[in-house]
């Protein structure tokens, strides 16, 4: 492979070989990298909704110290 881009001016090496790798996995790259984010706010999410409950838990059990039915 080295010997094959040896002989190619500097252009073909650091432009048209990356341009066509981005047109042809231009898509999966995409769709990999929505992926992750998509699944990054989905673990934010998550991160905020037990964090709310906890903080909700404690206000209630706080507020009904004075009961021990538990």
């Amino acid at each position: 492979m080295r010997e094959i881009f040896a002989g190619m001016p500097w252009w073909v090496k650091w432009v048209a070989v990356p341009v066509i790798a981005l047109v042809v996995f231009g898509g999966l790259i995409a769709s990999i990298v929505g992926f992750v984010i998509g699944l990054l706010f989905k673990v934010l999410v998550f991160a905020a909704l037990v964090g709310g409950l906890i903080y909700v838990v404690r206000k209630f059990m706080a507020g009904s110290s004075s009961r021990s039915d538990w």
